[in-house]
C-alpha cells in the first residue's frame, strides 16, 4: 500500500508539473508576440526635422499638450537635420522650439501643437525664414506597393523659390514652392538620376530607392547652390517607420517591461510541488508511526 501510495503521489506531482509548465509555456510565448502587436496597435510616430535655412541651431522640445514637465529634448539641431521616429501614445501634442542651450524655461521661438493617431507616423517640420518660422506636419505612408518605391518632394530651399524635380524618367514636382511637399508618388525602383531645376540653378545626383521602400527627397540650401537629402521613411512591411538621416538624433522610447505572468505561474507551481511533497512526507511519518505501534 505504501508503495502505492508512493506511486500516485508521483504520477500527480509529475502531471503537476507538465501541466504548469505547458502553461509557462504558452503563457511565455503569448508574451514574446502580444506586446509587439499591441505597442504597434497603441503608438503613433513622430520625427521632427529642422528646415528653415535662417534659423540657427535650435533645441526642440516635444511633450503632451499641457504637460511640459517632462519633455523629450532634441539639442543642437541644425538646418538639414531629421530626426529618428519617437513612439509617443496617441494624443495631442507640443513641439517647441528654443535657441540652443536657451533655458528650458525661456519662452520659445516658437511652438505649435498638433494630433498623433495610433499606427500613423508623422514628420513635424520647422521650416520659414527667420524670424517667420512655421511648423509644418506631414503625415507619412508606411506602406508602398509591392515590388515598387514611393517618394515624394518638400522642397525647403529659400535660395530657389520654385524647384522642378525629376526622378529618372518621372516628374515628381514641378514649380514646387519653398516649405511644401509633394503626395507620395509610385516609381520603380533602381537607382536613378534625380534633377533639380530652377530660375538659377540646376543640380543632379544619382539617388538609389530599393524596392518596398518610401523616401521624402529634400531639397536644401547648400554655400555652392542646391543639395538632397533622401530620407528613409520606412522599408518592407514594417509597422515601425525605420528613421531618418544619421544626424545623432533619435528616439527615447522605453523598452516594455517583461511580461511577470510566466514566472508568477512558476513560483505558484512551485508552491504547489512543495505542499504536495510535504503532504506526502506527513502520510509516510504517520504510516511508519503506526507500524510502529503495531
Amino acid at each position: 500500500m505504501r508503495l502505492l501510495r508512493h506511486l500516485a503521489l508521483l504520477a500527480m506531482i509529475t502531471t503537476l508539473f507538465g501541466g504548469t509548465a505547458a502553461l509557462v509555456a504558452a503563457t511565455s510565448a503569448a508574451a514574446a508576440t502580444a506586446p509587439a502587436g499591441s505597442a504597434a496597435a497603441q503608438h503613433g510616430w513622430v520625427r521632427i526635422a529642422h528646415l528653415s535655412p535662417e534659423a540657427p541651431a535650435m533645441d526642440i522640445y516635444l511633450y503632451p499638450f499641457g504637460s511640459p514637465g517632462h519633455p523629450t529634448v532634441l539639442r543642437d539641431v541644425r538646418y538639414g537635420n531629421v530626426s529618428a521616429y519617437m513612439a509617443v501614445p496617441p494624443g495631442q501634442y507640443t513641439v517647441a522650439m528654443r535657441g540652443f542651450g536657451a533655458p528650458a524655461s525661456s519662452t520659445p521661438v516658437m511652438d505649435s501643437s498638433f494630433m498623433v493617431s495610433a499606427r500613423t507616423a508623422y514628420t513635424v517640420a520647422a521650416l520659414g525664414p527667420d524670424p517667420g518660422l512655421r511648423v509644418e506636419v506631414l503625415k507619412d505612408q508606411m506602406s508602398p506597393p509591392a515590388g515598387k518605391a514611393l517618394v515624394r518632394i518638400l522642397q525647403a530651399s529659400l535660395k530657389e523659390h520654385q524647384v522642378t524635380v525629376s526622378y529618372g524618367p518621372d516628374i515628381l514636382a514641378r514649380q514646387l514652392a519653398f516649405g511644401v511637399a509633394t503626395s507620395y508618388a509610385t516609381v520603380s525602383p533602381g537607382v536613378r538620376t534625380v534633377q533639380f531645376t530652377a530660375s538659377g540653378a540646376h543640380t543632379a545626383m544619382p539617388v538609389p530607392l530599393a524596392a518596398n521602400t518610401v523616401h521624402t527627397i529634400v531639397v536644401l540650401d547648400d554655400p555652392s547652390g542646391l543639395k538632397i537629402d533622401a530620407v528613409m521613411d520606412a522599408a518592407g512591411s514594417q509597422i515601425m517607420p525605420k528613421g531618418g538621416t544619421s544626424t545623432g538624433l533619435g528616439g527615447m522610447a522605453s523598452s516594455p517591461a517583461p511580461d511577470p505572468a510566466p514566472w508568477l505561474l512558476t513560483t505558484a507551481a512551485g508552491a504547489l510541488l512543495a505542499a504536495a511533497g510535504f503532504a506526502g512526507l506527513r502520510r509516510s511519518r504517520h504510516a511508519a508511526a503506526a507500524g510502529h505501534k503495531l
